[in-house]
């Protein structure tokens, strides 16, 4: 069906939505700021118990609506109560990410064609050169966010079936193929050994309170919770689909590739004697340094894994328009086209402001409450509208809808013990960890 994923198809278009920059830039610097292997242990569980429910509570949502996000609160309650619509607010929060997601996509892009130059050679210069990048050179910014957005526009505008699915079934196991002929080469430098014992041998005495927040956190995120995505792709899934084996493996995917991306660059750091709390500018100003001193086969690696993060970018990038224009496709009756024109042109002007607000000429301008529009857009989608999502869609399935209707969505694929648990967690556990969360992102705890 031209409007329906196929089971593969749905698989690797939620990998797809979940694989992202979050998997191989933000968890190995994650890792490598909080220890290794006692926080990756740590993620693993949060994954299991936290990222896997709440992954579950929307595909659910979606299978059983088989509508836009508002409409399928709606459809989903015990009363029918046309207020759930309202709920539906999480969809927009796709949108706004996308703004400054297609910005950072622009930059790690602008990195392809670099390392087909000259690369750094010092983290002085290399700092320097991104420095120049986001604060002074607007031009080419607007250029590569451009071609980002363009990407994403194009893309969707083809539907479920000929763009979504077909982009994922050429771009996910292409990345799978530059993930793993860099892990191959990683096999042969002797820091191999040491990335492994770093990624899985436990330190407890890095585990505090902030490190089990941010393993939460990034559990949380890297599944593309709470911005409506998973709904809208189940919504778009044959009712006969197993969703529950088909969210495992989705799971599975999205931490394998992560925990893939972890054991390659702590490799070539560790073969570097680079440190592994590179932080934040470890993709922009750690690695180039180091590619830069492997000479030609350094350069081949670079462009292969800023093509990588290029590719998983896209993908993710694809999956957080969707809900949006599933909403004025169904609720407006819009066509495909002007939905895609109305949202595609809304991310891209939200876009141009967030980078004009990172510049030196424009951000003074551009800053509000303390914050530049691109770091504010960041802070409201991630500290506040997910995590509020997906509080709500806890509580909106553990006490507003019947669970005799979960119940036999559910058992018709997994044992009535596999609900329980799943319908446990999402009324108690699941909540009160998404509120620490919150809480904890907005300063209170």
């Amino acid at each position: 069906m031209k409007n329906h994923f196929s089971r593969i198809g749905f698989i690797l278009a939620a990998a797809g939505s979940a694989v992202g920059l979050g998997n191989i830039w933000k968890f190995p610097y994650v890792t490598g700021e909080y220890g290794g292997g006692a926080f990756v242990l740590v993620y693993l569980l949060a994954i299991l118990f936290i990222g896997l429910t709440v992954f579950l509570a929307e595909a659910v949502i979606g299978q059983n609506a088989q509508a836009d996000v508002a409409t399928s609160f709606v459809k989903t309650s015990k009363s029918k109560n046309k207020n759930w619509k309202f709920a539906g607010f999480i969809l927009f929060s796709g949108l706004i990410i996308l703004s400054f997601y297609s910005v950072v996509l622009g930059w790690i892009l602008s990195y392809v064609f670099t390392s087909f130059g000259t690369l750094p050679s010092d983290a002085k210069t290399a700092g320097a050169a991104f420095e120049t990048l986001i604060s002074k050179d607007i031009a080419a910014q607007i250029a590569y966010h451009t071609i980002v957005a363009g990407s994403v526009i194009f893309i969707v505008l083809k539907g479920i079936k000929e763009g979504i699915e077909r982009i994922n079934l050429i771009l996910m196991p292409l990345l799978g193929l530059i993930l793993l002929g860099l892990l191959i080469y990683s096999f042969t430098l002797d820091s191999f050994s040491t990335a492994v014992s770093f990624m899985f041998s436990p330190d407890w005495s890095k585990i505090d309170g902030n490190a089990l927040l941010a393993a939460l956190g990034q559990a949380f995120f890297t599944l593309s919770l709470g911005v409506g995505t998973i709904m809208t792709y189940s919504a778009s899934l044959p009712k006969n689909v197993n969703f529950v084996k088909s969210s495992i493996m989705v799971a599975i995917v999205d931490t394998a590739i992560a925990i893939t991306a972890g054991l390659i660059i702590f490799s070539f750091l560790f073969e570097a004697g680079a440190q592994s709390s590179a932080g934040p500018g470890l993709v922009f100003i750690s690695l180039p340094v180091i590619f830069s001193g492997w000479g030609f086969l350094g350069q081949v690696i670079a462009i292969s894994f800023f093509v990588a993060l290029v590719f998983a970018g896209i993908t993710s990038a694809v999956s957080m328009i969707e809900p949006s224009l599933k909403f004025f496709i169904d609720r407006f009756n819009f066509t495909r086209r002007k939905a895609t024109v109305i949202c595609g042109s809304t991310f891209y002007l939200l876009g141009i402001v967030a980078l004009l607000s990172m510049t030196s000429a424009y951000s003074e301008s551009l800053t509000f409450f303390g914050k530049n529009a691109f770091d504010l857009m960041d802070f409201m989608t991630s500290s506040v509208m997910m995590p509020l999502a997906a509080i709500l869609t806890c509580v909106f399935l553990g006490y507003f809808v019947d669970k005799e209707l979960l119940q036999r969505i559910f058992t018709a694929h997994v044992s009535n013990l596999v609900f329980n648990i799943w319908y446990f967690l999402i009324k108690f556990i699941v909540p009160i960890a998404i509120i620490t969360l919150f809480l904890n992102k907005l300063g209170i705890l």
